[in-house]
């Protein structure tokens, strides 16, 4: 069985999910509102004879205006929608198209037009006129002209939302933002506890066990949650030790190894497919447990800003002043261990985990390669190292960033035609190293 929290997660995340709820409610809503009005007669008495509908045929035509207008809205709607998603696929990468495709303001603005054209339908069905029989519902037809003004007002909050959301700097502080967020939820965290115990030799382990058996990827794609509670409970059911080899983000082929099951008892049938259920497989990257799927997002913004079509290094700039936040943030944190113990403290899972080196190494890597020859970027960059030096906490990390300065530096020397650049970056550099 799937994961359930990830189920919800990807559900939650799924583009029409919002409409359809929406949608959902609004069918209720209107079969809630004409039993309402089977109720209740309200009267045309004071102000309310100004709102109401006096007969049928103007009730009708209300409804009809507001429906057709609601359908003409959305059609904008979806108009300007496509063309920011053009803009975007364009200057900042096509894979940001998921960013606006899942923008929930434009998903509650594109489901609230459609919600409101089933609404008057459904209220339209339910005028009667005949002479024997005449019915009118007066609170439907006032919460359908409450849905029309409200539109209006939407439309107006989705074209400022829509301007905003274009723009370089907020696409980046969004992106930064579920940056934050996955890091924070960095995988294998909560599967089992960690121990403070002397890191377990692999070949002793496995000659404890009588078998080895290999769990294989059913289809080719990329891995994109595993289930560390469900692999804990196998682990424990069957009283044997999982090893995994890959984390959430890598591409998987069809027939390649997931995880090796140490067991006394060889594995059935039953188990290797309940491990298998374990990993979702699809064919593209989800932020849900990648936590390097915002900082790649990121690095992309960065190059595409550092191509010579674009050559905007301002926007480069601004993303590797995210990604340092980002790492700063990242130096304060502990790691989690990959060996992961039972309450028994006996080793059931050893993880494939993210290390402070494999993040920093997605963060900057490509930037410094893009940005070769722009010195500006390639000064911000240095800075950027200046500035995680002050924030490191160990001797680890200082020696993995300064590998990072001294390639930064190294790529100046041989790029830099202006001396003042070279010096402007070398200042920085041996600052850097006065401060390590």
């Amino acid at each position: 069985m799937k994961n359930p929290q990830y189920l919800w997660e990807k559900l939650n995340a799924s583009f029409w999910f919002i409409p359809i709820m929406m949608l959902l409610i609004t069918i209720g809503s209107a079969i809630g509102f004409i039993y309402l009005d089977s109720r209740i007669q309200l009267s045309h008495d004071g102000v309310l004879r100004y709102l109401l509908p006096a007969s049928v045929d103007s009730a009708r035509s209300l409804l009809t205006i507001i429906a057709g207008a609601m359908m003409g809205v959305a059609g904008t709607v979806f108009s300007i929608t496509l063309v920011v998603l053009t803009l975007a696929s364009s200057q900042l990468g096509s894979r940001l198209v998921r960013n606006f495709m899942y923008d929930k303001l434009n998903q509650v603005v594109l489901g609230s037009y459609v919600s409101s054209f089933v609404y008057c339908l459904i209220i339209l069905s339910s005028l009667k006129g005949i002479d024997s029989f005449e019915f009118i519902p007066a609170i439907s037809v006032l919460v359908a002209i409450a849905l029309a003004i409200a539109g209006i007002v939407l439309l107006i909050i989705f074209i400022h939302h829509v301007s905003m959301s274009i723009q370089s700097d907020k696409v980046i502080s969004d992106i930064s933002e579920a940056m934050s967020k996955s890091i924070r939820k960095l995988f294998p965290e909560g599967i089992g506890h960690e121990e403070e115990k002397q890191v377990p030799d692999i070949a002793s382990l496995e000659k404890k066990y009588t078998f080895k058996t290999e769990i294989r990827s059913k289809k080719s794609g990329y891995l994109q949650s595993v289930d560390g509670q469900g692999l804990m409970n196998i682990a424990k059911d069957n009283d044997c030790t999982i090893i995994l080899h890959h984390r959430p983000g890598d591409f998987l082929v069809q027939d390649m190894v997931l995880c090796d099951v140490l067991s006394n008892v060889e594995c059935d049938k039953e188990v290797h497919k309940k491990i298998q259920a374990d990993f979702i497989i699809g064919k593209v990257r989800t932020p849900l447990q990648d936590a390097e799927f915002s900082i790649h997002q990121m690095v992309e913004i960065a190059a595409r800003a550092l191509s010579p079509g674009v050559n905007d290094p301002y926007t480069a700039i601004a993303c590797i002043d995210n990604l340092t936040s980002v790492m700063c943030y990242l130096t304060g944190v502990e790691f989690p261990s990959p060996y992961r113990y039972d309450k028994q403290d006996k080793l059931r899972v050893i993880a494939d985990i993210h290390t402070f080196s494999g993040m920093l190494n997605a963060s900057f890597n490509q930037l410094r390669q893009y940005a070769e020859r722009n010195p500006s970027v390639m000064i911000r960059l240095m800075e950027a190292m200046n500035t995680l030096n002050a924030f490191a906490r160990n001797k680890n990390q200082q020696e993995l960033i300064l590998q990072h300065a001294e390639m930064i530096m190294n790529a100046a020397e041989k790029t830099f035609s202006e001396r003042r650049d070279l010096y402007d970056i070398k200042k920085r550099f041996i600052a850097f190293k006065e401060r390590g």
